[in-house]
């Protein structure tokens, strides 16, 4: 999901589209979603939520090789609308989270705190609309 340059521009801290490649992004053709996350002092991660049962390490992500932190896995049966959190393991006292995304695209509403499986992809069907509106603008205000 994340190329050398993704993690090049992220650990230099300019990367200014993030949003792209952490999180969760749904697979186009139904097949589950890519999931990414920083998660430096973790020892393993996973995502539960709907489809599994809330099942912890039914789901894990594979550290990446290069060392930047970054976690990340595709997972099969994820829709559109399932609720997810990240599962997390820290490297010290075996300390445990479930964290909600913090680049997801749509959460619960609380008190439900998990994130949920979503695209940003939508038929505006305006396409007249926007042919004809350059001609309609008001000038003064340009």
């Amino acid at each position: 999901m994340l190329s050398d340059q993704d993690v090049h521009f992220f650990r230099e801290g300019s990367h200014s589209r993030l949003y792209e490649r952490l999180g969760c992004h749904l697979d186009p053709g139904g097949q589950g979603a890519q999931f990414a996350v920083w998660a430096p002092n973790a020892r393993a991660v996973s995502v539960i939520g709907d489809w599994n049962g809330w099942s912890a390490g039914q789901h894990p992500l594979a550290a990446r090789w290069d060392g930047s932190g970054i976690w990340e896995g595709m997972v099969p049966g994820v829709l559109l609308g399932h609720s997810y959190k990240f599962r997390i393991e820290s490297n010290t006292g075996g300390f445990v989270a479930e964290k909600a995304d913090p680049f997801a695209l749509c959460s619960e509403c609380p008190p439900a705190t998990a994130s949920r499986a979503w695209s940003l992809e939508y038929d505006w069907g305006d396409t007249e609309w926007m042919a004809t509106r350059a001609g309609t603008r008001d000038k003064r205000w340009c």
